[in-house]
């Protein structure tokens, strides 16, 4: 069984230049519910400054109607944006940390240093509270503004995501840099620290080679992979990036290898036709 965590309503909108409706937000979450997704990301709790596409997170999270068994999430940069998800009442919420210092410092105007701070202040609330939280590791695979980045360093930052208490680390390949040879060497030195299954991966088509990162990533064990209906998504910190992983790409696939997901392709094709309709024509993409 492979878990997709679907990023659309998050990763997937927040770089639109264009606003989208708080209605149609909530509408497009509705039909990823009714494609039975295990897990939604529904909005980000950051500040409207930098992100004003999700300013609306506490009205979106308001209006969807949440199905059992599906779990829905939202980002959270630090404590104030954890106390603003617990308001509204959003049980699963993710820190998003980087491999690289210069993207960590474009990102969240920190060090990775000083993010690893403030997100042992949100874990420990978020647990104390009984929250569960998800980390990201952004430029896992490779950073837009310093190149390569050392499969050891992923390892290591990884790890130190769990000891703060995150249930697992997407491991993510922020601009689509990685070809299927790059699984293996990023997965020997993460998985010689961490078990398979406290890791996802996020991966980006920018080289079209998303779906066959993750066909060299399921013998290594990992069954989370995030994805974005209709391939959307789109990060100001990357340059270039293009989409996501489109959800409907992976699940055709896993359908054609026999794994099962447990969600309706045809039910998310009309939930990204639905966001589709919303957008202009050409839309950005990208990711953790």
């Amino acid at each position: 069984m492979i878990t997709v965590v679907e990023v659309g309503p998050r990763d997937g909108l927040q770089n639109e230049s264009a606003m989208v409706s708080t209605a149609d937000k909530i509408a497009f979450v509705d039909k990823l519910s009714a494609a039975n997704l295990p897990v939604i990301e529904v909005s980000a709790f950051v500040s409207p400054k930098w992100v004003p596409q999700m300013a609306d997170a506490e009205q979106v999270f308001a209006g969807i109607t949440r199905r059992p068994g599906t779990r829905y999430m939202a980002l959270v940069p630090n404590v104030a944006g954890l106390e603003r998800a617990q308001n509204a009442f959003v049980a699963d919420v993710a820190i998003f940390a980087a491999a690289s210092e210069t993207f960590s410092r474009k990102n969240i105007n920190q060090s990775v240093s000083d993010s690893f701070i403030t997100y042992k202040q949100v874990c420990d609330r978020a647990l104390a509270a009984g929250l569960r939280v998800r980390g990201y590791l952004s430029t896992a695979f490779g950073c837009p503004y310093e190149g390569a980045v050392a499969a050891e360093t992923v390892a290591t930052l990884t790890a130190r995501l769990i000891d703060l208490g995150v249930f697992e680390v997407a491991v993510s390949d922020t601009i689509g840099i990685a070809q299927p040879d790059d699984v293996p060497r990023v997965l020997d030195a993460v998985l010689a620290r961490v078990p398979a299954e406290r890791v996802a991966l996020h991966f980006h088509d920018t080289r079209g080679q998303a779906l066959a990162n993750v066909r060299a990533a399921l013998p290594f064990g990992i069954r989370t992979f995030d994805a974005s209906a209709g391939g959307l998504g789109g990060c100001p910190y990357a340059p270039g990036a293009p989409g996501n992983l489109a959800t409907g790409d992976l699940i055709q696939m896993l359908n054609g290898l026999g794994i099962e997901t447990g969600v309706s392709i045809e039910a998310l094709d009309a939930a990204a036709s639905f966001i589709r309709s919303r957008l202009r024509p050409s839309t950005p993409s990208s990711g953790p």
